[in-house]
């Protein structure tokens, strides 16, 4: 089989491409065929050598992938020969609160999907909607689920509620088709106007231009009648969460899921703005097994499907990551592996 490895920090030619043998499931294992892995900013940050986990020498990267069961180990009962199935971002979390105990991340701590055969723990696959091509499945392991997340893991999101997500990354593009399942109303920020008919065409009832509007927090006010965002989810940190807190509603919520980057290692919320609220802050680092498989069971009743903005080949590897480092794609981008 081939498979790629990180032989290199820091550069993406140090991801290279190896041929092996391929694997063998162990007793409670699976053998997956690989058919559809996708890119997340942890995989580029994991490649500089930036990322809190740090890579272990030689690792297969990359975390998110979707393929078919063609293997069993002996003792496997979750699965059958055949069977359409993800990995799972966090392989030992299974359910409940996260525990240090089940940091262990695939394409960092452990071998990633960047292959053509894995071997998985039967704990640490799903089964994927069927109504999805490999593409949109290797697309949910990541962003996905912490879209989900951010959605349900905290106070319940009553029909009619509002939403605000910020900019048109992959995950706040969930954000916007999860949220509009639930019945909610959302409010997204772009600086294009071409990206926000596209906002639009996804769901999104309000697309405020952030580049036109710096105080874009009391635009969001202005949308729902002063009231302001029950829920926003926060992807940009300590570049927007003043103007997040602004924007949210009396006991609102922030999910928080960036709180540093190159040029500010932390969050800094002024107290005229923090003082005039009660909203809970509340940290998410995407879900749990139990929340992937909530999570399939809204995509199947809904027929949703991830938004893929490019698809990449297989001997494409190093392109597929220059091309998502650049941040022009809207929606995935992905690699085609067989």
């Amino acid at each position: 089989m081939r498979a790629y490895h990180l032989e290199t920090l820091g550069i993406v030619d140090g991801i290279v491409p190896r041929e092996s043998a391929r694997p063998e499931p162990g007793p409670r294992e699976i053998l997956v065929r690989v058919r559809a892995v996708s890119l997340n900013k942890r995989d580029l940050l994991i490649l500089k050598g930036t990322y809190p986990l740090k890579a272990v020498p030689d690792v297969i990267p990359v975390s998110d992938g979707a393929g078919e069961v063609v293997a069993l180990g002996a003792e496997v009962t979750r699965f059958a020969v055949g069977d359409r199935v993800a990995g799972t971002y966090f392989p030992n979390w299974l359910d409940g609160r996260i525990t240090p105990a089940q940091f262990d991340q695939p394409g960092a701590t452990l071998d990633g999907m960047l292959t053509e055969y894995a071997c998985l723990s039967q704990e640490a696959a799903v089964r994927v909607p069927d109504h999805l091509t490999w593409e949109e499945a290797a697309c949910l392991p990541c962003v996905g689920v912490t879209a989900w997340q951010s959605l349900t893991g905290g106070e319940p999101l009553a029909p009619g509620r509002t939403v605000l997500t910020l900019g048109t990354g992959a995950l706040s593009l969930f954000v916007v088709q999860f949220a509009k399942t639930m019945g909610a109303q959302v409010i997204a920020t772009t600086s294009s106007a071409v990206k926000a008919d596209r906002l639009k065409a996804l769901g999104a009832d309000h697309v405020v231009n952030y580049a036109e509007n710096p105080e874009w927090g009391l635009v969001v006010r202005e949308l729902t009648g002063g009231r302001g965002a029950d829920l926003v989810v926060e992807t940009n940190g300590p570049d927007t969460i003043e103007q997040s807190m602004r924007a949210t509603a009396l006991y609102g919520q922030i999910v928080l899921l960036i709180t540093g980057n190159p040029r500010k290692h932390g969050i800094e919320i002024s107290n005229t703005a923090y003082a005039a609220s009660l909203a809970t802050i509340r940290r998410v680092f995407v879900g749990s097994r139990a929340h992937f498989e909530s999570m399939n069971r809204a995509l199947e009743l809904h027929g949703t499907r991830p938004v893929v903005d490019r698809v990449f080949g297989f001997d494409e590897v190093r392109e597929a990551f220059r091309y998502y480092e650049s941040g022009v794609a809207f929606g995935k981008v992905v690699i085609r592996v067989g």
